[in-house]
């Protein structure tokens, strides 16, 4: 494959960084072009992007440390998911953002990462923790768990607040879940789906959507009553018995973008 078509193959994926990083498709294009220009004119530069991918965006990365620009004015976003990442990413300080970027969105192991940036793996390692602990910071919220096993209940209501969410109640019927909405409304969602009195986690979080929007993970033993077609699949699904990290993971992503709607 030839030095053009390396490149072209990796361009989008460098595209999708460069928007994710400076919240705008028209600013990440223009470091983007400011890139492969600088490769043009220098052949050292032109020469190190045959080695692929890490390369390419470690070229990059010396463009966007020299010129960079904190731009806010004309962020773009096409969707509902992408306005909300975007708000969460300019709450982290550049150097986070692109690490915490690297390793996830681009799936960049932690030694190609330091590479790109020029920096020890150690040290991206402390930036990408950084950057999820300021997200969990400025997304802490309240959190309202529908379940009719007690120790269940017991042990997501632990896990939610040692990651510094707050409870604003626990419910084990629909009926109880609505006493607890009509008092305050919840920032975030963890229903069962099997009630205790038959009732349904499904009709439960329907009337709390009835109100607004609010992000929902479903924790449950009967995944297949979600997977049926008959209804729009949840974006976040996590079947038990459950580890905890999963758990985790899946809150850290729901409230990350905001919304419990299909990410296409």
């Amino acid at each position: 494959m030839s030095l053009g078509q390396d490149v072209a193959t990796n361009l989008p994926f460098l595209r999708r960084y460069a928007r994710a990083l400076t919240g705008s498709q028209a600013t990440g294009d223009a470091f983007v072009r400011a890139t492969l220009e600088a490769a043009l004119a220098d052949e050292e530069l032109k020469r190190s992007l045959e080695e692929g991918r890490v390369a390419l965006y470690a070229a990059f990365n010396k463009v966007w440390s020299s010129a960079y620009l904190d731009v806010d004015e004309g962020r773009t976003s096409t969707g509902e998911h992408e306005a909300a990442a975007n708000e969460r990413l300019s709450a982290i300080t550049p150097l986070n953002r692109q690490a915490l970027l690297l390793t996830t969105l681009e799936d960049f192991t932690p030694a190609q990462a330091a590479q790109i940036m020029e920096l020890a793996p150690d040290a991206i390692e402390k930036l990408v923790q950084e950057a999820v602990t300021e997200i969990d910071r400025e997304s802490a919220t309240n959190v309202l768990i529908i379940e009719d096993e007690p120790l269940i209940s017991m042990q997501l209501e632990d896990l939610v607040t040692s990651l510094g969410h707050t409870i604003c109640g626990t419910a084990a019927t629909r009926t109880q879940a609505q006493e607890v909405v009509s008092q305050k409304t919840p920032g975030l969602v963890l229903a069962d789906i099997q009630l205790a009195d038959g009732s349904s986690g499904l009709d439960a979080v329907d009337d709390i959507l009835s109100i607004g929007e609010v992000p929902v993970i479903f924790i449950t033993a009967y995944p297949e009553r979600l997977l049926t077609g008959d209804r729009p699949e949840p974006t976040y699904l996590v079947t038990k018995p459950f580890e905890e990290r999963t758990v985790s993971a899946a809150i850290s992503q729901a409230l990350f973008f905001g919304s419990s709607k299909p990410l296409g």
